[in-house]
């Protein structure tokens, strides 16, 4: 074990197919695989050092103790397990993107504790094993383990449920606008949306059904660099999802007026020759796939609505790596 913190930084990663509910809510076993692009403007920092003299786990977020939730103590868990070691971690961790807010925190959060908690507790495991122990603490965090195109694999148990990439470095052309719409905390959980979905929208089935084919697709357009398929699949992948949640019982939506507002520009710039797409995780905030050539007509139709502050652009991301202490 290493007697200082060790640093690993993970970026996020939006799905472009998504995974929207677990078949194994203790594993994190989702019902159905996905893909996602990684991105490099949104990442965590995080710390760990396994402590003899601690009495406990102590996470310390933007340098504020806080709370050890399920997540982080499942996470840590498996990492003890596999290490073999019984000794309590001192985490500290920088999130440079809002948590809770649709934006992937999870995602880069789980992916970068889990690297730093392997590599402290003297482990040595491949990106796929790490992205197991990452897929404890949060499904999506899986993906963020690899740069660029990545494929989670649903799987059907521990070791079968796993993340590999597709396309490290991206060979197209392809950004992502990101409209952040609300940095807050959303009202309705991911993880309690996906349960509601699961259990109660009679269109679930079908959903599991559609997904799949999208991803056969997807995959065969990011061979062909099709950018036009895959942002196609992508924004209706995206819909059907929230249709998932427009038909629980009782219903409910991730949307907001502005949600809607960046949609409609994204389909008026479409018509009118701009290359665009829209997705949309568990949040407010929207992404607009696009490539280099329109970044600026789209970052121009979004300012006639959207405060400058509100729009980011983000370009395909590195996998996880581990770092100097960046404090």
């Amino acid at each position: 074990m290493s007697d200082q913190l060790v640093w690993a930084r993970a970026h996020t990663n939006i799905a472009l197919v998504k995974y929207w509910g677990k078949a194994d809510a203790k594993l994190i076993i989702p019902q159905n695989s996905s893909l996602s692009l990684t991105l490099d403007h949104f990442y965590t920092d995080t710390g760990v050092q396994f402590d003899s003299q601690l009495s406990a786990d102590q996470l310390f977020i933007d340098d504020v103790l806080a709370p050890v939730d399920e997540k982080v103590a499942n996470c840590l868990a498996v990492v003890r397990q596999l290490a073999g070691i019984k000794t309590h971690a001192l985490i500290r961790s920088y999130n440079h993107v809002p948590n809770a807010a649709g934006l992937a925190s999870s995602a880069s959060a789980f992916a970068a504790l889990a690297t730093a908690a392997c590599k402290a507790a003297g482990l040595t495991l491949s990106k796929a094993e790490l992205s197991m122990v990452a897929r404890r603490g949060s499904g999506s965090a899986t993906r963020s383990i690899f740069g660029g195109f990545v494929e989670w694999h649903a799987g059907d148990s521990d070791t079968t449920s796993f993340a590999q990439p597709i396309e490290d470095p991206v060979q197209m052309d392809i950004k992502m606008i990101t409209v952040v719409l609300n940095r807050h905390p959303k009202k309705i959980s991911s993880r309690m949306g996906m349960q509601s979905s699961v259990n109660t929208s009679p269109y679930y089935a079908a959903w599991k059904q559609q997904a799949a084919k999208d991803l056969v697709n997807i995959k065969a357009a990011i061979l062909q660099a099709n950018f036009n398929m895959v942002g196609h699949i992508a924004e209706t992948n995206a819909m059907r999802m929230h249709a998932l949640t427009l038909s629980a019982d009782p219903s409910f939506t991730y949307f907001n007026a502005d949600s809607l507002e960046a949609m409609h520009i994204v389909k008026s710039l479409r018509e009118n020759g701009t290359n665009c797409y829209f997705t949309m995780d568990a949040g407010p905030n929207v992404k607009i796939i696009c490539q280099s050539k329109d970044e600026a007509t789209i970052i121009n139709a979004l300012y006639r609505h959207f405060t400058e502050d509100k729009i980011v652009v983000c370009k395909p991301g590195p996998g996880v790596t581990i770092i100097k202490d960046p404090r």
